[in-house]
C-alpha cells in the first residue's frame, strides 16, 4: 500500500526509525562519553583513545570527589533545597495559573500583563541583592525561593492546560452541587491536572538541583548545595595542581587528578535527575503537549 507521495507506509516507518535513532545517538553519546571519560585515563581521553570504551579503567576521580566531607553536606543541602523549592514553586504556579485561567476573573487582563512584564524586565543582580538583604533573607535558604517564586513561563503553560483540558461544565456542576471554589480546586482540578503537575515538578527539580549561582551569592559556605560544593572542589584541585608545578613529577599527577574530577563531578551532579526522570517521563510528554498553546 502506497501513500500519495509515492512512499509506502513501511518505507516511511523505516526512514522515521532511522532518523530518530540517529538523533538519539547524537543526543545520548555526549553523556555516554562523559561517563566513559570519568573512569578513564584523562591523557587517553585527550588523545582520542576513549571513543567507545574506557581506557585504563580507574575510579580515582570518584574517590577524590567523595573524599571531601563537604560533598555529603552539599548533597543533603541540595536535596532539602530541591524538595522545598519544588513544592513551593508548584504551589505558587497553581495558585496563580488557575485564577488566571478563569475568564470571569476581575482584572484578569491586568494581572496577565503584570506577570508578562516580569519576563522581560528585571532590576538586575545588585538591586535584587539589596532587596534580599533588607528583607532579612541573606544567609537564609528562602533567598533561593522567594525572589523567583513564580516562573512566569511555566505559569503560562499551566494556565493553558487549565483552559484547554479542565472542562468548564465540570467545574460549574461541582459548584452547583455545593462545592466551594477551594474544594473544587483541590478535589477536581488538581487530580485532573496530574500530567502538567509532573512536568512542573520535573522543571522545578532540575532548576533547583542545578542552581549554584544563587547559593553562591546569598548563602554561607556550609549552606552550599552540591553543584556549588563540586565547583569549589574543582577550583581547589586546580589551585593545588598549579602549586605543585614546582615539585618534580607532582604537577603531572595532580593535573591528571583534576581532569578526572571534572568528568566525575559531572556524573555525580547529573545522576539524581537522570535516575528520577524515567519515572515521570510518561506524564512529562503528555502534560507538556497538553499545556502547549493551541491554535
Amino acid at each position: 500500500m502506497k501513500k500519495s507521495n509515492g512512499l509506502s507506509d513501511k518505507t516511511s516507518d523505516i526512514i522515521l526509525v532511522v532518523f530518530c535513532t540517529i538523533i538519539m545517538l547524537l543526543v545520548a553519546y555526549p553523556l555516554y562519553y562523559v561517563v566513559v571519560a570519568s573512569v578513564s585515563n584523562p591523557y587517553d581521553v585527550y588523545a582520542g583513545k576513549t571513543f567507545l570504551l574506557p581506557s585504563e579503567f580507574t575510579l580515582k576521580g570518584y574517590t577524590a570527589v567523595f573524599a571531601d566531607d563537604s560533598l555529603l553536606r552539599g548533597f543533603l543541602n541540595s536535596v532539602k533545597y530541591t524538595v522545598i523549592g519544588t513544592i513551593f514553586s508548584v504551589v505558587m504556579l497553581y495558585i496563580t495559573a488557575y485564577p488566571l485561567a478563569q475568564k470571569d476573573l476581575p482584572g484578569r487582563k491586568f494581572f496577565s500583563i503584570f506577570f508578562l512584564i516580569t519576563m522581560y524586565f528585571g532590576g538586575g543582580l545588585v538591586p535584587t541583592y539589596l532587596v534580599v538583604k533588607q528583607t532579612g533573607l541573606l544567609y537564609n535558604m528562602w533567598a533561593l525561593f522567594l525572589p523567583g517564586g513564580v516562573a512566569v513561563g511555566n505559569m503560562i503553560i499551566v494556565r493553558n492546560y487549565f483552559q484547554n483540558n479542565i472542562p468548564r461544565d465540570l467545574i460549574e456542576a461541582a459548584e452547583i452541587d455545593g462545592c466551594t471554589k477551594l474544594r473544587t480546586f483541590v478535589r477536581i482540578v488538581i487530580p485532573l491536572s496530574k500530567p502538567i503537575l509532573a512536568v512542573m515538578v520535573v522543571f522545578s527539580m532540575v532548576a533547583y538541583w542545578n542552581d549554584w549561582f544563587t547559593a553562591l551569592i546569598y548563602l554561607r559556605a556550609e549552606q552550599a548545595p552540591m553543584p556549588l560544593v563540586i565547583r569549589n572542589i574543582l577550583i581547589k584541585s586546580s589551585a593545588s595542581a598549579s602549586q605543585a608545578s614546582t615539585i618534580s613529577g607532582g604537577y603531572a599527577e595532580l593535573n591528571k587528578l583534576t581532569e578526572m574530577l571534572k568528568f566525575s563531578s559531572m556524573i555525580v551532579a547529573a545522576a539524581p535527575m537522570l535516575i528520577i526522570y524515567p519515572f515521570v517521563q510518561k506524564y512529562f510528554e503528555k502534560g507538556f503537549m497538553a499545556g502547549a498553546v493551541k491554535g
